[in-house]
């Protein structure tokens, strides 16, 4: 019989919902049970396309003997890390207390029924292997532990809240903002940058979006080195199995160090700031590959992840037919028996066939292994025609891959995750003139508006036609940043209404008015064992840093001190960590960068045919420093935005000191060549 998980919405949690185990979802009932019982509490934690997590769902969720010992022992709660952030952050955190390293998912935490943690692992094998214990073992040893050592576990239990209560972040001295983290930070990634293949660490390599953004913005204000890093780490993540070469798309990290084995999961969170850096690359270089990796990214998310009623699904897994990367590679005698000789010839060297197997000792993931130029000389051939063999090629193997059983698909949709993808498609349809990409963020935006605000009120999950869950920080900091991304693309008058209403939802419901910084839990949230305060860049960027950054912009836009306030108090709370460890907070960095040096707000006003040529041609000339905003005829502008309509175009440059002593705008240019000189 289904258990208690059946009539959840998540697909993470369905894949549990015919597990023999007696699994509760996260609420009052487990957790009454586990008081009144005095039961210790097996939190499970992973999400839907997780490899391990399925693993460990094979080797003991589905096992009735495996599944007897945590009925027996336990009160059993399995959780979506993607619907309940705020659970993982802290399970998480109490993970590398308890253990003294990082953890991961699944996340296998035993709580004591007041839900403080006092043993915690990831994945356990049924039986022990790997140097690691069996799992039906160690649940008889923790239960032991609790039933015979109460009093050592409850004094572990203290030090643990004390601990966690002791990592959120406290208000230093007050030191003068300089640009001296922002440099530190450019020299440990340097000391940490593989020269060879790119990234900042030997394998697994993560795409690391935070750090090169840091490094992309360095480079536009002039450092060499940086620029070198970052394009460099570009490219050799571009060129290797981390993107998938014949659909499209990033996955989630490679396990080599050269970027040519994925883990195959697909992760929406990933890929939309890989497309805004893709594009800010291509508009650095206007190199081939970085447009094409974007033009990658954007066919595999309006191809596979768009859902009919609006906005994307969350991810793809990593496995089919039970097997990782089933669904991506392929033997050298499926690819020949697919493409003509004249295609092979050119496919076989680019995409890497023609080298021993890279997968399993039998299979190829694709990469870019040499390239087009370099074969279509070794073949003498015209490099337009080697062009069209490999397109053909390519077309015919992605037709083939078609065909096979597809990776699962998580389909819910997140408003953070999905507010990540927005920010991206809006800076790369501006930045590389995609129209056709503006709309799309524009469509997913109206979506969240209409299913996941409520009342004023952000929701966080929608899934066949429900929205649920209070949102987080997160979701209101990345949809607010998007919103400005949208509004530099294309201006519309409910986006910076919407904008504004978020903004001060943040300060209402987030902000710690009196110690600086956002909690990641609303001030009406639940009761948990911790309220975390985050700072610091994980796989998605900090909430606190990216809320900081957009109200700090949105300030500035509007003139309003409220918002400039909030993120000046929000970068003191965290200006000593940015000193003490600079790389590990670069998108507050980017806040610290823009504090010193405030953004170049550029407004068009003017007829609207006459505004969007102008902004076309200001585009080339644009840094991530500039905040352009084309505003033709006939808006209803915010004060600080509402300059005069004309029947000719005119542009207002407006820059000035930091905050409080605010922005100042030069009198209007009418003529095009004195903007963009």
């Amino acid at each position: 019989m289904p258990n208690r998980l059946a009539t959840e919405p998540s697909p993470y949690l369905l894949q549990h919902a015919d597990n023999p185990v007696d699994w509760y979802p996260w609420g009052e009932e487990a957790l009454d049970r586990a008081r009144r019982e005095d039961r210790p509490i097996l939190l499970s934690i992973g999400y839907s396309a997780c490899h391990w997590c399925h693993v460990m769902a094979h080797d003991c969720f589905e096992d009735e003997e495996v599944a007897a010992v945590m009925n027996r022992l336990f009160v059993n709660i399995k959780v979506d890390r993607e619907e309940r952030p705020d659970l993982d952050q802290i399970y998480q955190a109490a993970h590398q207390l308890l253990t003294q390293r990082g953890g991961g998912w699944p996340l296998t935490v035993f709580l004591t029924p007041d839900q403080t943690p006092f043993f915690a692992g990831t994945y356990f094998p049924k039986t022990r292997r790997y140097n690691l214990p069996g799992f039906i073992d160690l649940m008889e040893n923790v239960a032991r532990a609790w039933h015979e050592r109460r009093g050592e576990v409850l004094a572990q239990n203290a030090a643990v809240r004390d601990a966690l209560a002791r990592q959120q972040p406290a208000a230093g001295m007050q030191q003068a903002l300089t640009d001296a983290p922002l440099a530190e930070a450019v020299r440990d990634l340097a000391q940490a940058f593989d020269p060879v293949w790119g990234g900042f660490s030997r394998a697994p390599k993560f795409p690391r979006p935070g750090e090169l953004f840091l490094l992309l913005r360095q480079a536009q204000a002039g450092n060499a080195q940086a620029r070198e890093m970052a394009l460099f780490s570009l490219r050799k993540m571009a060129s290797g199995g981390v993107v998938d070469q014949l659909g499209g798309g990033f996955c989630r990290y490679s396990v080599d160090e050269r970027w040519a084995i994925p883990h195959f999961e697909k992760m929406l969170y990933d890929n939309g700031p890989l497309l805004h850096l893709y594009a800010d690359a291509w508009a650095l270089t206007g190199e081939p590959l970085f447009k094409d990796t974007a033009e990658g990214i954007v066919g595999w998310l309006l191809r596979e992840m768009r859902a009919p009623e609006g906005g994307f699904y969350s991810a793809l897994d990593a496995d089919s037919e039970g097997h990782e990367g089933r669904f991506y590679v392929w033997t050298p005698d499926e690819v020949r028996a697919l493409l003509s000789a004249e295609e092979y010839a050119v496919a076989a060297p680019v995409y890497g066939f023609d080298l021993p197997p890279n997968f399993g000792n039998t299979s190829w993931n694709p990469i870019l292994a040499r390239p087009l130029r370099d074969v279509a000389a070794e073949l003498r051939m015209a490099e337009g025609e080697a062009v069209a063999r490999l397109e053909s090629a390519r077309q015919k193997l992605f037709a083939a891959r078609e065909t096979r059983v597809r990776p699962g698909r998580d389909d819910k949709q997140l408003t953070s995750w999905n507010a990540l993808m927005i920010a991206g498609l809006a800076h790369a349809g501006r930045v590389m003139n995609r129209p056709d990409w503006v709309a799309e963020a524009h469509a997913a935006t109206d979506f969240l508006h209409a299913n996941l605000w409520r009342d004023g009120r952000l929701l966080a999950s929608f899934k066949h036609g429900v929205a649920r869950l209070n949102a987080y920080l997160d979701d209101h900091a990345f949809l607010l940043d998007a919103l400005l991304e949208t509004m530099q693309a294309g201006y519309r008058e409910q986006d910076m209404a919407w904008a504004r209403e978020l903004a001060d939802a943040l300060l209402a419901n987030f902000e710690d008015s009196d110690a600086g910084g956002f909690f990641f839990t609303r001030h009406d949230h639940e009761a948990l064992l911790a309220r975390p305060k985050p700072g610091y860049d994980n796989a998605t960027p900090s909430g606190n840093g990216v809320a900081a950054f957009a109200l700090q912009r949105l300030g500035h836009l509007l003139g309003e001190p409220r918002y400039l306030e909030a993120s000046a108090r929000c970068l003191r709370l965290f200006h000593a960590h940015l000193t003490r460890q600079p790389i590990a907070y670069p998108t507050l960095l980017a806040v610290l960068d823009e504090a010193r040096v405030p953004p170049r707000v550029i407004l068009l006003r003017g007829p609207d045919a006459a505004v969007r040529e102008w902004a076309a041609a200001l585009r080339p000339k644009l840094g991530m420093r500039d905040l352009p905003l084309a505003l033709p005829n006939g808006l209803r502008l915010p004060a600080a935005l509402a300059k005069p309509e004309s029947e000719q175009p005119a542009a207002w440059i407006c820059s000035g000191a930091a905050y409080p002593e605010g922005y100042k705008c030069q009198p209007p240019l009418t003529e095009l060549a004195a903007v963009l000189s």
